[in-house]
């Protein structure tokens, strides 16, 4: 070895990582030739496009491809391309290391996964190049990035090291050789040496690659046996054709190719616009959200080409931040190759073209409800809160954001709602969609502000997702209906007449509550605005309730969490005058019982009315003093 060789050992997560790849007991070992074809295409297109960037780069771009190179006696194959290449720090960070966020989590899953699951989890984490250890005993590679004199050469057997020297000259690019295990039929290890071989993972995985793949294959002619190359791929870009030129096969390996997921799409999305300004773009959901779909630094947008010419992975300029799941391509024929992300923000024609797709996808989960609602279900459960975040960025489609969302509701414990089934279900005289959030269905079904809903049979939309706290008090309403929660306000189920006076007091003198509720309003004054008789309680002795415009406790705590003050506004604490404990209350209070007594028993009912909306005690210790002191004089 040269002195500027180098032994070092692979990032903790890496050798976990090799080590399960080594051991593998996957099926599906033929996705490392996808990834590296993958990882070459990557090279070339960044080949591509920094030169045009940089036009004192000496490189010649008349001949950009990937080769696969077999050598039968020694059983190797080498996976060769003449891109960008990488420098030797590149080599160290970027195979060395996985710097990517939940790898711990992915090498759990990777533990876990059942061999149908495991491509797709090797694929989603972006790990591909470690897939060579499936098939190989060794792999080595050795690259030279444009412009550099110098050429890296890295080797491993994936025991845990790898050794990288430099060495003088080389050919511009990358070529990752691997040193192939012995044939295993029973394990699923192929001939990769093969042409045979080669052809069907090639057809199967990356036909649609744009630069040409090539290999060496024997051709008989008149009985004269000659070696030569040949193209193994079709190349041309799936998206500029027709649909009816393309197969849902086609599709599906084009999706699996640029998402790296394991899974067929939920729906394919093909879009051409022609006029002033055309491009074409082939967008596709998935089926399963991705582990860092909710990471702030998770990469997301779509892959963005001039006229085939690749500029970006991930342009979150042309899909906003509540359709991040989107995957696919966007090919522009206007644009300048020399776009930047900063000159993306502001350009006119991204902007066209965002509001356009946005459109267009909107419009197909609508078509995926109406035509298979089996795979809009699927699509729902995995995206559905992410999707209600538009309800929030997007004010200019948000009617079309409602008619696609379903939410649970009190109708059915099982099947979710459409807004419109909702408001076809509500009875005469209804003018509002009534709601309910909280951090869970069973804590929101044994609310207290549920008791009268339940007994009179109105339905209850049931939101558990944070993003339910924000886009409810945005939105207003809905086929003219407007959204009014539970929990806020006044309820008068037998009159529907409650958003006419919602911030008007109950006639607390009924029964001779009056005075009750105004010593009790006196008392608690340091926790709540005012104690009221309720229309909404038939079995709890009290809820706490507040104004429409209140901002709620849960959203309270999400700005907490946040790092943020939120100025907490009293709330209403209601009382159900047919409950024992109240009408109790009443008859001491009117007896002229201990006051300290009383106003003990009116803190726990208010603390009573805290844990009973799965909100926290602002004192637990005080309230479990007063409720250790109410118990014994009980005995």
């Amino acid at each position: 070895m040269t002195a500027q060789t180098e032994t070092l050992e692979f990032q903790a997560e890496a050798r976990q990582l090799l080590h399960l790849m080594v051991n593998s007991i996957y099926s599906n070992k033929d996705i490392f030739l996808r990834e590296l074809i993958s990882n070459a295409s990557d090279a070339l297109d960044k080949l591509r496009l920094e030169s045009f960037r940089d036009k004192s780069l000496d490189v010649d771009t008349d001949d950009l491809h990937i080769a696969l190179e077999v050598d039968r006696e020694r059983r190797t194959l080498t996976v060769r391309d003449n891109g960008i290449g990488m420098s030797r720090d590149d080599v160290v960070n970027l195979i060395g290391t996985i710097a990517k966020s939940g790898t711990a989590e992915m090498i759990r899953q990777l533990r876990e996964a059942e061999e149908s699951a495991a491509g797709e989890l090797i694929g989603q984490f972006g790990v591909g190049f470690y897939a060579s250890f499936m098939v190989a005993d060794k792999v080595t590679l050795l690259t030279r990035r444009a412009g550099e004199s110098e050429a890296t050469h890295w080797e491993s057997d994936g025991s845990g090291t790898y050794t990288v020297d430099t060495v003088p000259g080389g050919a511009q690019g990358t070529a990752v050789t691997l040193h192939l295990k012995p044939v295993d039929t029973e394990d699923q290890l192929h001939d990769y040496t093969a042409e045979h071989t080669l052809r069907e993972i090639v057809r199967r995985y990356s036909d649609f690659v744009t630069w040409p793949i090539r290999m060496e294959v024997e051709k008989t002619v008149d009985g004269e046996t000659t070696r030569e190359w040949e193209t193994l791929n079709s190349r041309k870009a799936l998206w500029t054709k027709s649909r009816d030129e393309a197969t849902d096969e086609e599709y599906s390996e084009f999706y699996k190719h640029i998402s790296h997921d394991w899974l067929d799409p939920l729906r394919s999305i093909p879009v051409k616009a022609e006029g002033t300004f055309e491009y074409q773009a082939l967008l596709f959901l998935p089926a399963r959200a991705p582990m860092d779909l909710n990471m702030r630094d998770a990469k997301r947008g779509v892959q963005l080409y001039v006229k085939r010419v690749f500029i970006m992975d991930n342009c979150d300029a042309l899909m906003p931040d509540y359709l991040r799941f989107v995957k696919g391509v966007v090919d522009a024929q206007d644009l300048s190759l020399n776009v930047s992300r900063e000159i993306l923000q502001q350009d006119r024609q991204i902007q066209l073209m965002r509001k356009r797709l946005v459109k267009r996808v909107l419009s197909s989960v609508k078509a995926l409800k109406d035509e298979d609602p089996g795979r809009y279900e699927t699509f729902w459960g995995e995206f559905g809160a992410v999707v209600k975040e538009g309800l929030v960025e997007d004010p200019d489609n948000r009617e079309a954001i409602l008619e696609i969302a379903s939410f649970a509701s009190t109708h059915d414990a099982e099947q979710p709602t459409t807004l419109a089934s909702y408001v076809e279900r509500m009875p005469e005289g209804q003018e509002h969609i009534y709601y309910l959030t909280g951090p869970s269905r069973a804590v929101i079904e044994n609310s207290p502000h549920m008791e009268a809903f339940r007994a009179k049979g109105r339905e209850v939309l049931i939101l558990t997702d944070p993003i339910d706290e924000f886009w409810v008090n945005q939105v207003g309403e809905f086929s003219g209906k407007t959204f009014q929660s539970v929990a806020k306000g006044q309820v008068d189920l037998d009159s529907e007449a409650d958003s006419e006076n919602e911030t008007s007091s109950t006639d607390t003198s009924e029964d001779g509550f009056g005075p009750l509720c105004s010593w009790m309003a006196d008392a608690l004054s340091d926790h709540v605005k005012e104690v009221r008789l309720s229309s909404r309680l038939t079995t709890s002795p009290a809820c706490l309730v507040g104004e429409t415009f209140d901002i709620t406790p849960a959203l309270a705590k999400l700005y907490q969490q946040a790092g943020q003050e939120v100025p907490t506004a009293k709330r209403t604490l209601e009382l159900n005058p047919s409950h024992p404990l109240v009408t109790s209350l009443r008859t001491a209070h009117e007896q002229g019982a201990d006051t300290d007594k009383l106003a003990g028993t009116a803190e726990l009912l208010h603390g009573m009315a805290v844990l009973a909306e799965g909100s926290e005690l602002a004192d637990p210790q005080r309230f479990t003093s007063l409720l250790a002191d109410t118990l014994a004089d009980r005995l």
